[in-house]
Parts: C-alpha cells; structure tokens; sequence
C-alpha cells in the first residue's frame, strides 16, 4: 500500500501579509503602500486567499471594506504563521543574539541607554537594533512583528489586545516646570521654599502659556487625560514633537513646560529650571512593557527581560 503524500498548502504568505496588511490599514490602498505593491497586485491577493479559504474575509461596499466576522480569527492565525516564518528567516541571527528593541521617546532618550548598557555587560556581542518614536507608532511597529520588545509611556492601544503582551513596567512623574525667575510667575505663583519650587492654582495655570508634547506620544496622553481636562479654558497651548525642544523653550522663557522628570532632572539640580506644582493635579502615570504573543523569545529577549525586571 502507497504511503499517502502530504497536502502542500496552497495559502502563500504573501497572501497573509496582504490581508494582514489590509486588517490593519483598513483599505487596499493603504495596504498596497505599506507593502510596496501595486492595489490590484493587493486585490488579487485578497481574492485569492477568500477563494483558498472558502469564505469572504471583508465585505466589499462600493470602495469601502468592512470586515466579515471570518476576519479576525484568520487575522491571529496568520500574524502568528508570519511571525514564525520571520523567526525561522532570521534564525542565524537569532542564535548570534540579536534583538530589535522600540521605545517611546521620553525612555529611548532618557533611560534605554543605562538599560543598554547592563545588556551589553552581560551580553558583550549582542546585536542591538532600536527603534524610538512616540508610543503610538512603537505600538505600531510591535503589532507589525517589526520589533521584538518595546518600553512605552502611553497605555498601549494595539489593532488587536489579544495579539500583544503588555506588562505594567515603572511609574513615572510628569513636572509643569518653568524657568527659574520665568517672567509667566511674577506676581502671580507662591514659591515654595520648602520644596524649593512654585505653586499655581488650576485658573492661575490656564491663563499661561503651555508647551506640550505631540498627540500620538505617551506624555501627551496623560497631560490630556490628567491636566488638559481641567484647564477647558486654557489661553494657549502649543504642541511640540520633541521634548528636548520644548525644554529649551522653556528655558527662553516662552512659557510653561510639561514633560517626565527624567527630561528635565540635570536642570533642576542645576537651578536653571524650576518645578511648577498645581494643587489637585496628579502626572503620574504607568510605564508599559509590550510584544507581540507570536514573536519568538530567544535567549537575548529574556536576557533583556530579566534586567527590566531587576
């Protein structure tokens, strides 16, 4: 009696990259610009991968694509297929150590050089790719397989919860901060010897000038959920994209900053910048630690893991 041959699947990864690509962007258009290949090369993938499953994926109304209940069970399997298929392309270099690590601005900056530096004392040869922009696009970049472990500031909000691992890290503080002797508190903010900085009231603090990071970034987040929303009034409000600009801005005394205590920590020990402190306001917020479920995890990865959790 023959032995049976085994059934070679028909589905190509290609195909799944392209529904994967369109479940994120929600439109072949996008889908086909992420992915460098023309709409109708996109389109036909799409049909193709419909026709091989036997089932719709999206429902087509006029240009627009919905997604089909079928979608998001096939949307997990295949980010988990094309996360191996990613694993065993870069097995070499798995196995010399190499890991990709995001971050959002304010830790790529401020605190993932010291993590680094613990990584590359225990792993002398490591291989290390980094990856910083504010958190929404870290999170971005984790949900696409791009990024093997990312650190962000803003609670992370994946396409797909199921699909990330998230995992409570630090907590950190946010200062209003001005320069010392800043024009903006003259006759208006009470010093406070003590604690050796300024205290404003909510009103006081609305009608002053107030640089802010970029929406899209984890510091912005929880100045709009823990300051902004008591400042409804606020005369000006400017958003900036980099901290390290806002920071000098507020050094010419164009106003009022907020950003983590790590940004401005060598300028209040030096004096030149002082903490703004206004009463009933809390910045503190949570540090996330994220990767995708399907992402391998190599020696190196729990290397890395077992210092974030030092």
């Amino acid at each position: 009696m023959k032995k049976a041959m085994p059934m070679l699947p028909k589905i190509t990864l290609k195909q799944l990259s392209v529904f994967v690509s369109i479940y994120q962007t929600g439109s072949t258009s996008r889908a086909s610009e992420a992915l460098h290949l023309s709409q109708s090369a996109v389109s036909s993938a799409l049909t193709e991968l419909e026709s091989r499953l036997q089932m719709p994926l999206f429902e087509r109304v006029g240009r627009r694509l919905n997604q089909h209940p079928n979608a998001h069970p096939i949307y997990v399997q295949a980010q988990a297929i094309l996360g191996q298929a990613l694993t065993l392309e870069h097995y070499h270099q798995y196995q010399v150590g190499q890991i990709r690590i995001g971050a959002s601005t304010t830790i790529g900056n401020y605190v993932l050089p010291t993590l680094l530096a613990r990584l590359y004392e225990a792993l002398p040869d490591a291989n290390v790719d980094m990856y910083i922009a504010n958190t929404q696009e870290v999170v971005s970049e984790v949900e696409q397989l791009n990024i093997d472990i990312a650190l962000v500031e803003g609670t992370p909000r994946p396409i797909d919860i199921k699909a990330i691992e998230q995992r409570a890290w630090r907590t950190d503080t946010l200062m209003i901060f001005a320069k010392r002797d800043s024009q903006w508190l003259v006759d208006m903010a009470v010093y406070n010897e003590l604690d050796n900085c300024y205290e404003l009231s909510v009103n006081q603090l609305a009608r002053l000038p107030l640089l802010v990071r970029e929406a899209g970034s984890g510091t912005r987040q929880i100045i709009d959920e823990q300051l902004l929303k008591h400042l409804p009034n606020a005369e000006v409000v400017k958003a900036i994209q980099q901290s390290e600009a806002i920071k000098h801005m507020v050094s010419a005394d164009i106003g009022l900053g907020c950003l983590s205590q790590h940004v401005i920590e060598t300028e209040l020990a030096a004096g030149t910048l002082i903490q703004v402190k206004v009463a009933g306001i809390d910045l503190s917020r949570t540090w996330w630690l994220i990767w995708h479920k399907a992402r391998h995890q190599t020696p190196i990865w729990q290397t890395f893991i077992d210092i974030l959790t030092v």
